[in-house]
């Protein structure tokens, strides 16, 4: 059976979508999960993918927790070991998958849509999501190999750059508590309250299910109604607090042994639905989101051979993510290259791009949207993000009207508004060799 489903993966491609975006429905399951389903007949595999909101951001005081708990979902349910649930997946073919980011758990199959097949594989998933028994065994080895994966992060310039970017950017923020754990919270942290915080955020009404695949209408109901049947009802997460702007520039060196310098700067950008959302999207596209035609890249690395990638681009979430610009270069130029770094984009602030970087941009963003619904999985993993973040329906469909609507005044405008050249957080990791 597994050989049937990779021969079907690697010999069909799914069909790209006809029009600006899929049709996608919604309804909500009676104990209060709202699911979000595309009919994608071409293949006959389905997708189906669960967020939670219970990522990092409600770790508190510990952190580590969300992804510690993500992790030990499928190490055991009922009477069957990790292992054993391993096995009863990989005899249908199917593919389990988990991940813990700073807004959301997700937890997600994909299945061949042959009912019998469908039945085993989601039978097992509803267990493994809604009824894990996170074994004490499982709990400490996953535990374990958490506080050895902070040691390699630890000596890891990118690794260090990253973590002390996020707690300047956002301080006391939830957005500032690395989902990895630290070694305190870790060791401190026991089994009890891995179960506690799968029982107060796996729960029915904190949870979006997206299903696309060969399954009708009704059918995706069913599926829904099925794998979220064992949930509790529960109550939807807590909003989080507001993302305060900076109050003033933060330089943060960090010595290490290396022969180059990680450097990042940015500050806190937008959020999913933000207004400006698009225009940041696409003005950045042109400032450093475009890889090698960027004007970060073309200032930095072309000109100046300053860096090999330099680099920028907003992370929206619940709240406002980071804006960040980064880079990597030789330790006796970082100082050159982080004032170049900077100077790019005062430039960017006060002139704005030109007319012909804007129409190339517009034209690789919506020339490459095919790609972005080019899949099942793809399909999946944007309407569950649709749901997650209350975004319109028509989200892909309106999304290269959206792009051709922005002017070079709007990304002037948008971007004098929301980045500040004179309040950013600089992290330079590196010059010890």
């Amino acid at each position: 059976m597994r050989n049937k489903f990779l021969v079907l993966l690697s010999l069909l491609v799914v069909a790209s979508v006809g029009h600006a975006g899929p049709k996608i429905e919604r309804w909500q399951t009676a104990n209060g999960a709202r699911v979000f389903y595309v009919n994608a007949p071409e293949l006959p595999i389905v997708d189906l993918r669960m967020v939670f909101d219970a990522g990092s951001a409600r770790d508190e005081s510990k952190p580590g927790l969300a992804g510690l708990t993500n992790s030990l979902l499928d190490e055991g349910t009922g009477k069957l070991n990790a292992d054993q649930v391993a096995e009863q997946f990989e005899g249908v073919g199917a593919q389990y998958g988990g991940a813990s980011l700073r807004d959301m758990a997700v937890v997600s199959i994909r299945s061949l849509s042959d009912k019998p097949i469908l039945d085993k594989a989601l039978d097992l998933f509803s267990k493994v999501v809604a009824s894990p028994t996170f074994p004490e065994q499982s709990f400490q080895r996953n535990r374990k190999a958490m506080l050895v994966g902070l040691k390699v992060a630890s000596q890891r310039p990118n690794s260090i750059a990253s973590k002390t970017f996020y707690k300047q950017v956002f301080n006391d923020h939830p957005y500032g508590i690395d989902g990895s754990g630290t070694e305190p919270s870790l060791k401190a942290m026991t089994r009890q309250d891995v179960i506690d915080f799968h029982k107060r955020y796996y729960v029915a009404n904190n949870a979006v299910i997206a299903i696309v695949g060969a399954v009708s209408r009704s059918q995706a109901e069913e599926l829904a109604n099925r794998v979220s049947a064992g949930l509790a009802k529960g109550e939807r997460a807590a909003r989080l607090e507001k993302v305060e702007r900076l109050a003033a520039a933060k330089v943060k060196r960090i010595k290490h042994k290396s022969q180059q310098t990680h450097i990042l700067v940015g500050q806190p950008g937008m959020h999913r639905g933000d207004p400006d959302y698009m225009t940041l999207y696409v003005g950045n596209h042109i400032l450093g989101g475009s890889g090698l035609v960027s004007r970060l890249s073309d200032t930095v690395r072309e000109q100046r051979g300053l860096a090999y990638s330099v680099y920028s681009y907003f992370s929206p979430m619940r709240e406002d993510g980071p804006f960040m610009m980064g880079m990597q270069t030789k330790n006796s130029q970082a100082d050159d290259a982080l004032k170049l770094l900077n100077s790019v984009l005062k430039e960017y602030l006060e002139k704005g791009p030109t007319a012909d970087e804007l129409k190339r941009s517009k034209q690789n963003i919506t020339g490459g949207f095919a790609l972005r619904v080019d899949s099942n999985k793809k399909i999946t993993e944007y309407i569950a993000m649709i749901g997650f973040y209350d975004l319109p329906l028509d989200y892909l469909d309106t999304f290269n009207d959206r792009v051709e609507a922005v002017t070079l005044e709007k990304i002037k405008d948008a971007f004098k508004r929301r980045i500040n050249a004179d309040k950013l957080v600089t992290v330079m990791v590196g010059g010890d060799k």
